[in-house]
């Protein structure tokens, strides 16, 4: 059971961070106790802002003493109210944000050290300049921190080639709740010692570690990518392609993901300058990016099965962009869904996976499963086909007033939907996690086998339940 903090904690605390590093005052804290889909509302003591490693250890070390709850955060990007505070006003908010520092960016091994506060934008542009690449990027990069990214296992744009967080995540040095250091940023191949703790770390939502830095892997910056943006008829369809691309081209296709109509037109309605890329109308979207060393080879190999698929009757039309602008202009679409859905008013988001080849098989399914349950219910679904990660969005009827009707349905909806990514042998969480707005579902839905290892492992690492408490594990 924690405990609030009690006043000559907050002084100690206010002593060792000083002003920068410690405040009390609502204004300064009230940004950063709502998630960022204004889900989730909470209050907090007092906001720490640690400089260092040793800082995040002896603030643990000090609230472990007491039974005090730290709610770890980084850039508040998250989409499942992991980094938001309850409401009881007892628990620390501790931010990482001033720990942004690139440590290192050794250009011979491909490996980079940052800290848990670097924002992801500032970390491409770091490797860039080193000639290298951090090959993982995501709608939110102008605010998602590296810590954040570790802890949830982000994944992103390009999994379909360099994996996700975990496969990019040489390294990891974290504070662990007893308030010891795990220094474990050595980028080791081979590493026998038991249980990776590496791993355990990343995707653990803070519930297990503080991370405050990690080792991490870049590869080349590449000298050119080729991005194209295909008009098509269904999810299906798209899987083709995608089989045929891959076959092909291999290695350098790096990027695929479709998008349906209904998501374009909201982008287009809401997201200033942008612009639909094909004259004609189409169901359903890919956009698909090659990276490699030669821009020709790049350009021929995707115009030439381009071209095949447009005469095998795959593909309706095609717009390939003549440079950098162009392929950030296609992107922008794609990476504007979530703020265009937002500004056309409430939906339930699932974040969801399933096998690849059953993907277009979800997409097509689902919506008749949630109309029979509710009629005059609309979902759409985008995403990764290539990793079988669907951002499965649904909307309520329209003639209803929408907040109401999440309120008192919006649960079972999503019942529904978890229930048949389950049946399709796939996961309720593809790379938001599970913070507050799943954990219950989780609990009620997934494997005994799984929850229960979870819960062990909590116990373990954190008896006494004090970091990040009332996420992911209930």
């Amino acid at each position: 059971m924690t405990r609030p903090p009690s006043p000559a904690l907050l002084q100690t605390l206010a002593d060792l961070l000083g002003p920068k590093g410690y405040s009390s005052d609502s204004e300064t804290m009230t940004p950063w106790l709502t998630d960022w889909r204004g889900k989730y509302h909470g209050a907090a003591a007092a906001m720490l802002s640690p400089a260092s490693t040793e800082e995040v250890a002896a603030i643990v070390r000090l609230c472990a003493a007491e039974g005090v709850a730290v709610v770890p955060q980084g850039g508040n990007s998250g989409m499942v109210g992991g980094a938001t505070p309850d409401a009881s006003g007892d628990q620390l908010l501790l931010s990482l944000r001033r720990m942004n520092r690139v440590r290192q960016i050794d250009g011979t091994a491909h490996i980079a050290i940052a800290e848990a506060g670097v924002i992801l934008e500032n970390f491409h542009h770091a490797a860039l300049e080193k000639g290298l690449r951090f090959p993982l990027t995501l709608g939110g990069k102008g605010s998602a921190t590296i810590g954040g990214l570790v802890s949830t296992n982000a994944g992103g744009t390009q999994v379909l080639r360099h994996g996700t967080m975990r496969a990019l995540v040489a390294g990891v040095e974290a504070v662990l709740p007893d308030g010891s250091i795990f220094d474990g940023l050595a980028p080791l191949k081979k590493d026998n010692r038991g249980y990776d703790l590496r791993h355990l770390l990343c995707g653990a939502e803070g519930t297990l570690g503080i991370v405050t830095a990690a080792s991490l892997r870049l590869v080349p910056a590449t000298a050119a990518r080729q991005t194209a943006w295909i008009g098509l008829d269904s999810p299906a369809t798209a899987l083709v392609l995608l089989r045929r691309l891959d076959a092909a081209i291999g290695s350098a296709l790096e990027g695929f993901e479709i998008i349906p109509r209904n998501c374009v037109e909201a982008v287009l309605r809401h997201i200033p300058q942008t612009r639909d890329p094909l004259a004609d109308r189409y169901p359903w979207y890919a956009l698909v990016e090659l990276a490699g060393d030669q821009h020709d080879a790049l350009a021929a190999d995707l115009e030439t099965e381009l071209a095949a698929a447009i005469d095998a009757g795959l593909v309706g039309d095609v717009a390939i962009a003549k440079n950098d602008s162009e392929s950030e202009d296609f992107w922008r679409l794609r990476d504007s869904i979530s703020e265009a859905e937002r500004a056309e008013g409430p939906a339930l988001q699932h974040d969801v996976s399933v096998p690849v080849d059953l993907m277009p098989r979800f997409i097509a399914e689902n919506p008749a499963r949630l109309e029979a349950a509710f009629p005059g219910l609309r979902a759409l679904s985008f995403g990764h086909l290539g990793d079988g990660n669907i951002h499965h969005h649904v909307q309520p009827p329209a003639d209803v007033d929408g907040k109401a009707w999440l309120t008192a349905n919006g649960e079972a909806a999503s019942r529904i939907v978890y229930r048949h990514v389950i049946e399709l042998g796939g996961s309720i969480s593809a790379e938001h996690g599970i913070g507050q707005m799943k954990r219950d579902i989780l609990a009620e839905l997934d494997s005994p086998a799984r929850l229960a290892a979870l819960r062990a492992i909590k116990a373990g690492l954190d008896p006494e339940g004090l970091f990040n408490p009332g996420k992911l594990i209930a």
